[in-house]
């Protein structure tokens, strides 16, 4: 049993006045592995008056001390990684091999290729007689997800710490107990006091009051698009930044040059990853209706060979989702499909066969689909492809932007050109062409209602910087 009952503010971990208790459940069985407190307001007020505090020295540090600072972080990370993935794995029920390669894994990621961004980065420039200067933005408040935990901690908390900025995490209290092995790993690595603190919370609460907080000067949020918005409202009054990571339904254009068989096994494959629950996941796959039959034949047949089960067993490769709440959304969204014409080719409601308990969704295929049904509008959040036939190329870019979300895009072809010429079209901030993966150091984030701002690299330290011009700094 994890018990986590004290936050991580001021450089130590302090038990909070307020005692209301939340269980931390194992998705996989539905029992409680562990406890937290949920802040409040008032704990909100103190890290971040210690954030404040600290931002006066940390600001001023060099470049080679924040270098040494990451330094040391990915040092202690490296050695704390199987008690980060075995955390992921127990909170959100990622299989243990995913957990240590691709969550645990991702977080160190993001710190070695912020420092790498860090001792190439350019604070200051000249034009003309005038200094540009790239300053840190200020204090922050960061607001974490549950499907990719330390993935989304490690974009933050790395080009906020390389940037000289202070802050006030607050993790998922769906998935807090890796967050709190991260404040381990950052207590053990020097942070200095009041640089990073932590408070457990739920977003009403915590989440509002970092948003509205004067003295709070940017707020990075990644989660859905409903939240996002609220953290907007709540940051409205006090004129801060706000850089928000949010929903997606990305469409995987398939093209009539494309290896029909590679394309489809790419694509399907990366939609269960994580069981689906990423929201770049290439969850709408268009297809010419010429190759249509054929590509829900093979997209049945790689859909059933992911191994559904309890994550700890050698050979399991899909876990649950994450909690309660996402197991039965999907399941109405599942049934809402079926009640919309769409076909169920594999899966579709309920546990998959002899699974008995646990938040386990079986791997579903929706053929016959059209891009106005609500399976094809929504972000389901699970294991479920959608597949959609077009006729040309004209068509299909118009059903892939014709979304309110434009996170990612996916295009697969035989003529690398073509793929390119489709990818300029495409109404989102990144695309993957045939089958490419995410590049940890170009910048990740959306357009529309999928967010604002970037992260990863150096275009997720910018994030953290501000702009200030000092004229007059050389002679003429």
């Amino acid at each position: 049993m994890y018990e986590f009952k004290r936050f991580y503010i001021d450089g130590a971990w302090v038990s909070p006045p307020g005692r209301r208790e939340l269980a931390v459940i194992n998705p996989a069985t539905e029992q409680q592995i562990g406890k937290i407190i949920l802040g409040t307001a008032d704990d909100v007020d103190v890290a971040v008056k210690a954030a404040r505090t600290a931002f006066e020295t940390y600001s001023q540090t060099s470049r080679e001390e924040r270098v040494a600072l990451l330094e040391r972080i990915i040092k202690v990370y490296q050695a704390r990684m199987k008690d980060v993935a075995l955390a992921i794995s127990d909170e959100m029920g990622a299989p243990m091999k995913f957990a240590l390669h691709a969550q645990a894994g991702s977080g160190l990621g993001h710190f070695m290729s912020t420092l790498a961004a860090l001792k190439e980065f350019e604070f200051e420039e000249t034009l003309g007689t005038t200094q540009v200067r790239r300053e840190p933005v200020g204090v922050c408040g960061l607001i974490t997800p549950w499907n990719w935990p330390l993935n989304q901690i490690g974009c933050k908390v790395a080009p906020a710490l390389a940037a000289g900025c202070t802050m006030v995490l607050k993790p998922s209290e769906v998935a807090p107990l890796s967050a709190h092995i991260f404040a381990e790993i950052l207590h053990e690595a020097g942070v200095p006091k009041g640089v990073f603190n932590m408070i457990d919370g739920d977003g009403p609460t915590v989440g509002e009051a970092l948003s509205r907080h004067p003295e709070i000067d940017m707020m990075s949020f990644t989660g859905s698009t409903r939240a996002g918005v609220q953290v907007a409202k709540a940051a409205a009054d006090t004129v801060k930044r706000v850089s928000q990571e949010l929903g997606g339904k990305s469409a995987n254009i398939i093209l009539d040059d494309a290896d029909l068989n590679a394309a489809v096994k790419s694509g399907v494959l990366s939609m269960m990853s994580n069981t689906g629950q990423s929201c770049n996941a290439p969850s709408r796959m268009l297809v010419p209706k010429k190759l249509y039959e054929e590509a829900v034949t093979i997209a049945k047949t790689v859909a059933a060979k992911p191994v559904v089960g309890d994550p700890k067993k050698d050979g399991v490769t899909m876990g649950p989702v994450a909690n309660k709440n996402q197991f039965e959304k999907i399941q109405r969204l599942l049934q809402t499909g079926i009640d919309e014409g769409a076909t169920v080719v594999i899966g579709g409601p309920g546990r998959p066969e002899g699974i008995e308990q646990g938040y386990f969704i079986k791997p579903t295929i929706f053929a016959n689909v059209n891009n106005n049904m609500t399976i094809a509008r929504e972000e389901i959040f699970g294991p479920v492809l959608v597949m959609i036939p077009y006729e040309t190329e004209e068509e299909a870019v118009r059903i892939a932007n014709d979304t309110v979300y434009g996170l990612s895009g996916y295009v697969y072809a035989g003529d690398i050109e073509r793929a390119r010429k489709i990818a300029r079209r495409l109404r989102t901030g990144m695309v993957h062409l045939n089958g490419a993966a995410t590049d940890i150091n170009a910048p990740f984030g959306g357009y529309k209602q999928s967010g604002n701002g970037r992260e990863w690299g150096k275009e997720g330290l910018k994030e953290f910087l501000e702009v200030k011009a000092v004229m007059g700094y050389s002679a003429a």
